[in-house]
């Protein structure tokens, strides 16, 4: 789940709730149904398609016992797992990793747009792939670029 999270900056709501057959592993894209009920295709590693193929071959059949799903993260039962219980998966992930911060997975959605960004993808690219309506919400993450250029530049001109 974290793998294709960060792979897609997907919502948690989004992620917790996508069906397994909004995910074509062969060709690295899920279908979302985000907000306002607007459908968007976003794009995924080889990173993240590795571990769904293993979640799907190993974990999940073990979870569900022979129970169906529609769902692609599923819990015993073979709903989908709540917001809550994930928020709990990334704090234990982040403790045992020895990371002290709070993690929560809008920093993952944000970490996402922040690198596509900072590796030069399109503001545009990146506004589709989140679900922004409005592109001035997707321009609050140049911000951080921005720093990081105001950094640089600091550091290395010889009149700044």
């Amino acid at each position: 789940m974290l793998f294709l999270l960060y792979s897609t900056g997907l919502r948690v709501s989004e992620l917790v709730r996508l069906p397994l057959s909004a995910c074509n592993i062969s060709a690295g894209f899920v279908r979302v149904l985000g907000k306002g009920n607007k459908e968007r295709l976003i794009p995924f590693g080889e990173q993240a398609k590795e571990k769904i193929e293993f979640y799907l071959e190993t974990a999940r059949p073990l979870i569900l016992k022979g129970k169906l799903s529609n769902y692609l993260f599923v819990t015993r039962r073979g709903s989908c797992m709540t917001r809550a219980r994930f928020w709990q998966i990334i704090r234990k992930t982040a403790s045992d990793a020895g990371i002290k911060k709070n993690i929560s997975p809008h920093m993952i959605r944000h970490s996402f747009a922040t690198h596509l960004l900072s590796h030069g993808a399109d503001l545009r690219s990146v506004q589709l792939m989140l679900g922004h309506a409005d592109i001035a919400t997707t321009q609050i993450y140049t911000h951080i670029d921005q720093e990081r250029l105001r950094k640089i530049h600091k550091k290395f001109h010889p009149r700044s």
